[in-house]
């Protein structure tokens, strides 16, 4: 079993950052590919960043492309997504999620990771 603990998230104004964590246990993090979700009020969850099990290969939506950034450090079983240029247009739940399958995938939708954290609230004003 993995588990997965976001935090991090908070209130931003327009313009500003966010940097959000996620920490694992209870698996070997290293081998995983991670995800960033979020979910808004009324909307269906979306994928945001996804980063390979290396941090070597990173990929995001396109909303997000160019203002935020995945990283991980395998030492420390963390993954991160640091959000510059907040719009209020990013305010939602941001969820992290494993993707522990052996195949070297490039995971963009929410059936392809099967560990989830509890998710963390980002509030962007205007």
């Amino acid at each position: 079993q993995v588990q997965l603990v976001e935090s991090g998230g908070g209130l931003a104004q327009a313009g500003g950052s966010l940097r959000l964590s996620c920490a694992a246990s209870g698996g070997t993090f290293s081998w995983y590919t991670m995800g960033w979700f979020r979910q808004a009020p009324g909307k269906e969850r979306e994928f945001v960043a996804g980063i390979s099990w290396s941090g070597g290969r990173t990929y995001y939506a396109d909303p997000v492309k160019g203002r935020f950034t995945a990283s991980r450090d395998n030492a420390k079983n963390t993954v991160y997504l640091q959000m510059n240029s907040l719009k209020p247009e990013d305010t939602a739940v941001y969820y992290c999620a494993a993707d522990t399958s052996p195949f070297i995938r490039t995971a963009r939708t929410a059936k392809e990771y099967n560990y989830w954290g509890q998710g963390t609230q980002v509030t962007v004003s205007s």
